[in-house]
């Protein structure tokens, strides 16, 4: 399930600005120099500019310092503090995101970005009511927002209020027909309810649409181990961690949002001799940032 990326249409906005790197690339105030405010501004942006392009290639501990500048130095910029707490979400640092997230915020109430990037550090702080509030404050000022969507939908899943998380799964993909995560995760929810059939279902519709996605395959093979169809259950499980092996990790699992009944018979499937192997065999996946799909 992809990371929300709202923050990052700041990358493109901040390439507008017309703020040119300094050919170093490095962005340093030279030495004892007098600068006035418009130039300390000039000199933000351009940081706030270089964490950007840095963020594109994921150099999110090279980002932040510079971003973090940028804010010092460009105080009046949302977009600085947009991508600040963007950066914090990126690194999984929840709690530090909501400052600078709520700072962007006052200089700009209107903007749907980062209310949508202030519900998903919510989310991230298991503040799922929060994460509603912000998120549906965001699609007053953009409605029908596929991934805000989805992350209400998410929200709404962890705080039990499942037809309405279906719901907004439904809209989600009504805006992206190609936004397979939604038509993943309401598999997940019908098999939580009992619906077996119902949920290797919505798993290989999203299969059509990305063949290479692990979580559905793995879905769909520990629903039919779980069924008694083992030689049909232990092939699409080890094609799915031959894809991503990181879905071979409960806890990882249990973060993508699958549930009680779910985990448990993932349980009995990672417990197969021949899904044992292929785990030692497979190198660890890197804690690469999934990419949203496309639109």
């Amino acid at each position: 399930m992809p990371n929300r990326n709202y923050w990052l249409s700041l990358l493109v906005m901040i390439g507008g600005w017309g703020v040119s790197l300094p050919a170093n690339g490095q962005a340093l105030i030279p030495y004892n120099v007098q600068l006035n405010s418009a130039e300390l501004e000039k000199q933000g942006l351009s940081l706030a500019q270089e964490a950007a392009q840095l963020a594109q290639f994921q150099q999110y501990e090279l980002a932040l310092p510079r971003a973090r500048l940028a804010t010092q130095l460009a105080p009046k910029s949302y977009q600085s503090w947009l991508l600040l707490g963007g950066l914090y979400l990126q690194t999984n640092k929840f709690t530090e995101a909501v400052a600078p997230l709520q700072q962007a915020k006052s200089l700009d109430p209107k903007n749907p970005a980062i209310l949508f990037a202030l519900g998903s550090a919510n989310f991230g702080q298991e503040q799922y009511q929060a994460a509603v509030d912000n998120i549906l404050a965001g699609l007053t000022l953009k409605p029908n927002d596929p991934e805000a969507l989805f992350d209400l939908g998410n929200s709404y899943y962890k705080l039990n209020r499942l037809a309405e998380a279906i719901s907004q799964y439904d809209k989600a993909v009504a805006g992206n027909k190609k936004f397979w995560p939604a038509i993943n995760n309401i598999g997940l929810i019908k098999y939580e309810q009992g619906d077996t059939p119902g949920a290797i279902a919505s798993w290989q519709n999203a299969l059509k649409i990305d063949k290479q996605a692990a979580e559905p395959q793995l879905a769909i093979a520990v629903a039919l181990y779980a069924q008694g169809d083992l030689q049909r259950g232990l092939a699409a499980g080890v094609a799915a961690l031959k894809i991503d092996s990181r879905y071979g990790d409960l806890e990882f699992l249990k973060q993508n949002l699958w549930g009680t009944r779910l985990l448990d018979d993932t349980k009995k499937l990672l417990a197969a001799p021949r899904i044992r192997s292929t785990l030692q065999e497979l190198p660890a996946s890197p804690p690469a940032v999934n990419p949203a799909p496309t639109p």
